[in-house]
């Protein structure tokens, strides 16, 4: 399929895919969000909780503002395995009163007791900074209390990572599903494709459009209109071949019935015999092309009816089809010899003579001079086999499907046979169709080939 064309799986794919995925994307950022912003929150209220408990050492001696901080508490208030802890407390002035005095310097804040939050640098690393003020008496302290980020980090690689896990996880899956729900969606298509590479060029029936998808149903209408209108002309072909051959069968049959009659009459005449000769060969090959295309009228499988079919001895027709064979046979000196067993099927007397002198014709025409060709019967697990055996120049195994289509002729470089008119082998094969049997075709031991059709066999005659 060239990438220019369009296509109905890629579109389902870009329409289904592409959405998924801005949706997933967005949700994994609004995951994240939900995740990280309850853990930021902890975490300043943590901090906010260290401001508080600062205030309560806090003491007022009328003068200024004393904090009541012994180291054994100050080193309680600073324990962390992970982060490190700074703090400074501040009055009004902006002195500090204790903590750090590199403390960073934060803006001035309006409101008492509310927390504020803010992300500074501290000896050469972030922090996170949470400053509250308090009134102690008469006058006004400020609370810086900062921590390094290290625990934050943590948590929040720990957030990403799971989330990159769960989201490509549900990304892969999803993307699995919409291809497996797409290729299951485009399966009624398939099986419409898979149906008509599956026919044969002269199977014109309708689609059935119970079996199909519902939203098929209008292809598979605007498809069974079409296949109508070809099998409409192709019948009217069929009929016409069949009604211009048998026109032609009665001014050919009397048209031969005078060159017979000059053939007698100027036998002794070598010069018009020879002409005459000539003429009569010429009007027995249109007689056998005119017969054939009326042959190939009748034998049509989509036109043939089964009920025309009836129980029959193969090995009689097939002996009463020889003698017409003898006098070819003799002119190349060609052993045609026979060995019919009884054998019974169901079939159509007038097709099954074509299809047995189409073969024997085919075989007795592309057999050398001297060569020898045998025609069999036989009878063998539940099966009626005719063959016919020639040592020719063969048929390559490449080109043996392609010699029963209309009109192809075997290549010239691979031997002499070639199939004549290029409908013998045709009528043939439409015929094996209409008695649902099979043929084959295979070397012959001693060179050559053998066509061998294969009929179910019917119970013989009590």
């Amino acid at each position: 399929m060239s990438s220019g064309q369009p296509s109905i799986r890629r579109s389902l794919l870009g329409w289904l895919l592409i959405p998924i995925l801005i949706v997933n994307f967005i949700g994994g950022g609004l995951v994240y969000w939900l995740a990280w912003e309850p853990a930021q929150i902890a975490f300043d209220q943590s901090l906010a909780d260290t401001c508080w408990a600062l205030a309560t050492r806090l003491n007022t001696n009328g003068v200024g503002i004393s904090v009541d901080l012994p180291s054994s508490v100050e080193q309680v208030l600073r324990v962390d395995h992970i982060n490190t802890i700074y703090f400074a407390i501040r009055n009004q002035n902006n002195q500090t009163l204790a903590g750090d005095k590199d403390f960073p310097q934060q803006s001035e804040l309006e409101s008492l007791d509310e927390p504020h939050f803010s992300d500074d640098m501290m000896r050469g690393e972030e922090i996170r900074i949470v400053s509250i003020k308090f009134s102690v008496g008469e006058q006004v302290v400020v609370i810086h209390v900062g921590e390094t980020l290290k625990k934050r980090n943590a948590i929040r690689t720990r957030i990403l990572t799971a989330l990159i896990f769960i989201e490509g996880t549900l990304t892969f899956l999803l993307l699995g599903v919409v291809w497996i729900a797409v290729t299951k969606g485009l399966l009624p298509l398939k099986k419409i494709q898979a149906d008509l590479n599956q026919r044969d060029f002269d199977a014109l029936s309708a689609i059935p459009v119970e079996e199909n998808a519902l939203e098929l149903g209008a292809v598979v209408t605007a498809i069974n209109r079409l296949l109508k209108k070809i099998e409409t002309g192709s019948n009217a072909q069929q009929d016409f071949l069949a009604n211009i051959a048998h026109q032609l069968r009665t001014p050919l049959a009397g048209l031969k019935a005078q060159i017979e009659w000059l053939q007698d009459k100027y036998a002794s005449e070598s010069t018009t015999a020879r002409s005459v000769s000539l003429m009569m060969i010429s009007t027995e090959r249109m007689i056998r092309q005119t017969n054939q295309l009326l042959s190939l009228a009748r034998a049509e499988p989509s036109k043939f009816e089964r009920k025309r079919l009836e129980p029959l001895s193969l090995d009689m027709i097939v002996a009463d089809c020889i003698p017409n064979f003898l006098s070819a046979a003799d002119k190349k000196n060609i052993d045609l010899g026979f060995e019919l067993s009884p054998a019974r099927i169901s079939g159509d007397a007038f097709l099954l003579r074509d299809l047995i002198e189409n073969l024997i014709d085919n075989a007795i025409t592309y057999t050398p001079e001297g060569g020898i060709v045998t025609v069999n019967t036989l009878t063998k697990d539940k099966a009626v086999i005719f063959s016919v055996e020639d040592n020719g120049p063969g048929i390559p195994e490449a080109e043996r499907e392609l010699i029963f289509h209309r009109h192809y002729r075997i290549s010239e470089g691979t031997g002499e046979r070639v199939n004549g008119n290029g409908i013998g082998l045709a009528i043939v094969a439409d015929i094996v169709k209409d008695h649902n049997a099979q043929i084959t075709i295979k070397d012959a031991e001693a060179g050559g080939t053998i066509f061998s059709v294969h009929f179910p066999a019917i119970r013989s005659a009590e």
